[in-house]
C-alpha cells in the first residue's frame, strides 16, 4: 500500500518547487508541554523517552495508539514518527474492528498503555511512570511536510468509518492556525484541560498537536466526570482553556460543578446551541467557541457562539464554491487536497460561511424541513430529561405514514409527560410517535450515536 504523499500546496518556509520540513516538536527544550497531578513534562522530557520508545518498538509499517493516557499517547505519536511508521486513529477498540484494520494495514502493531484482552495483533503494552528529568536535550528531528503522520478514521455516525490520511504539514500549520485563531501567546501560554480522547480528531488536534507545536501545555490526568475537571481545573495555571463537547457541557452545567476561572471554553463534534452557551459564559465568566471541523478536513473555522451565527475560517484555510455542483463547497489549507464540506453550509465568501445543518440531520415531512438536532435540544431541555434523541425511521422518505420517535432518558418523567410537554414546543408534524424511555444511549467516547447506535435504535421502532 502506498502512502506517499501528492502534489502539495505551498506552506510556512516553502521553496519555489521544494517540499520543507517541520520540527517534530515546535517548542524550547524547557518549555512544558503537558501537564500530570504533580509532574510537568518538557519537551525534552517528551522526545527523552519517544527516542526510548522508538529503540525497542517492534518493526511495523502502521500503529495503532490505543492508549488512553494522553501522555503516552503523545509519547507513542512522536516514537512512530521517529521510527516513519504510520498512525492509526481509531476509538474502536473491539477485537473485530482492529482485525478489519490488520487486512487494511499490513504489518500493523498495536501500542497501548493497558493490557487488553483477546486482541488478534500484536500489542506492545507501554508502562506508565514518571518521566525523568532529562540533562541533555535530544536534538529535534524534522519531519518532511509530505510524510503521512496518521490516518484517521470517521466515527461511523453517517456509515461505515472511512480512512482519511493527515500529511505533517497540514498537522502543524493548523496547529499553528489555531493558537492563532484562539490568541495564544508565549508570554501567558495557556493550560488545556481536554474532556475529549486523542484518538479522535478534535481531541487530537486541540490536545496533542496544539502543545506540541504552540505555546501551551495539556493536562493528561483525569478530565471526564464533573469532579474529575473541576479538580484538573485547580491543577493547571492560569489562564485555562477548556476543550469540550455539547453534551459535556451540559453535564457540567447540571451538575453545578464549582470550577476554577475558565479563560475559554472551545466546542467541537455537535452543534452547541446558544441558550447554552449562554449559560456556560453566565455561570462559569468565561467565553465559549465552537470549532467547526470534520475527520476529512480536520478544524477549519470557529465562532463565538453566542455572539455570531457567522462561521470564520482559520487564517490560512480558503472556502470555494463548485459552479459545476450547486451548493457544494470545498476546503482548501497547505498542505491538504481540496476536500469537499458534507455538510449544508451557505457560502458567503471565501472565509465565511453560515451552517445550515448536517446533511444527515435534516428531515422533511408534508413538505417542511426540520433539523433532528434541534428538535433533540428541545427534548433535552425539558426538566427531568438527562439525554435524549429524535431519530428517523429510515423509510421516512418513502413511507407516508412513517413519523419520528424520540428516545429518552428521564427516570424520573414518564412518556406521557414528556410528550405533552414537547406538543406545547414543536410543530405537530414533527411530534414523536413513540417515546421511548431508555436506561442510557448507546454513545460513542465524544457524545456521538455513531451509525451502528442508531441502527440499534432503530430496531427498536421498526414497524412503527
Amino acid at each position: 500500500m502506498s502512502e506517499s504523499g501528492s502534489p502539495l500546496p505551498s506552506g510556512r518556509g516553502a521553496v519555489s518547487g521544494a517540499i520543507p520540513s517541520f520540527p517534530l516538536i515546535s517548542r524550547a527544550p524547557d518549555d512544558v508541554v503537558f501537564r500530570l497531578p504533580g509532574e510537568a513534562i518538557t519537551t525534552a522530557m517528551l522526545l527523552d523517552a519517544a527516542h526510548r520508545l522508538a529503540d525497542i518498538l517492534p518493526d511495523g509499517a502502521y500503529v495503532a495508539n490505543l492508549c488512553r493516557d494522553r501522555l503516552w499517547f503523545a509519547v507513542a505519536l512522536v516514537a512512530a514518527m521517529l521510527r516513519e511508521e504510520i498512525t492509526l486513529l481509531t476509538s474502536d477498540r473491539s477485537p473485530a474492528r482492529l482485525r478489519a484494520l490488520a487486512e487494511d494495514y499490513p504489518r500493523l502493531y498495536l501500542l497501548t498503555d493497558e493490557q487488553l484482552r483477546g486482541m488478534p495483533l500484536d500489542q506492545h503494552l507501554l508502562a506508565r511512570s514518571p518521566l525523568p528529568v532529562v540533562r541533555d536535550a535530544p536534538a529535534t528531528p524534522s519531519v518532511s511536510a509530505a510524510q503521512v503522520a496518521a490516518i484517521v478514521f470517521t466515527s461511523g455516525s453517517t456509515g461505515q468509518p472511512l480512512a482519511h490520511r493527515k500529511l505533517w504539514g497540514a498537522l502543524v500549520e493548523r496547529s499553528d492556525d489555531a493558537a492563532s485563531r484562539f490568541g495564544f501567546t508565549r508570554s501567558h501560554p495557556p493550560s488545556i484541560v481536554g474532556m475529549v480522547p486523542p484518538q479522535h480528531m478534535y481531541g487530537f488536534e486541540t490536545t496533542v498537536l496544539l502543545p506540541m507545536h504552540a505555546p501551551a501545555t495539556a493536562w493528561c490526568g483525569p478530565a471526564f466526570y464533573p469532579q474529575d475537571v473541576a479538580a484538573a481545573l485547580r491543577a493547571v495555571p492560569e489562564p485555562r482553556v477548556l476543550v469540550t463537547t455539547p453534551l459535556q457541557i451540559r453535564a457540567l452545567l447540571r451538575a453545578s460543578a464549582k470550577l476554577a476561572t475558565i479563560d475559554q471554553v472551545v466546542s467541537a463534534t455537535a452543534p452547541l446551541f446558544g441558550e447554552m452557551a449562554e449559560a456556560a459564559e453566565r455561570r462559569w465568566k468565561t467565553h465559549v467557541f465552537e470549532i467547526f471541523g470534520a475527520t476529512e478536513v480536520g478544524s477549519i473555522a470557529s465562532r463565538r457562539t453566542v455572539a455570531d451565527d457567522v462561521w470564520h475560517t482559520y487564517p490560512r484555510v480558503r472556502l470555494s464554491r463548485d459552479d459545476a455542483h450547486a451548493g457544494r463547497v470545498s476546503v482548501h489549507g497547505p498542505f491538504a487536497e481540496p476536500c469537499a464540506v458534507n455538510d449544508v453550509i451557505t457560502y458567503l465568501d471565501d472565509q465565511h460561511f453560515r451552517l445550515v445543518g448536517r446533511a444527515a440531520d435534516m428531515v422533511k415531512l408534508g413538505g417542511r424541513r426540520a433539523s433532528l438536532a434541534e428538535l433533540t435540544r428541545i427534548l433535552t431541555e425539558i426538566e427531568g430529561v438527562s439525554d435524549g434523541q429524535f431519530i428517523a425511521p429510515e423509510d421516512l422518505d418513502r413511507r407516508p405514514t412513517a413519523r419520528l420517535v424520540a428516545f429518552a432518558v428521564a427516570p424520573q418523567r414518564t412518556a406521557d409527560e414528556i410528550l405533552s410537554v414537547l406538543r406545547s414546543r414543536i410543530d405537530p408534524l414533527f411530534l414523536p410517535r413513540r417515546i421511548i424511555l431508555v436506561d442510557q444511549l448507546p454513545r460513542n467516547d465524544v457524545g456521538k450515536l455513531t451509525d451502528q447506535a442508531l441502527g440499534i435504535l432503530r430496531t427498536q421502532i421498526a414497524g412503527d
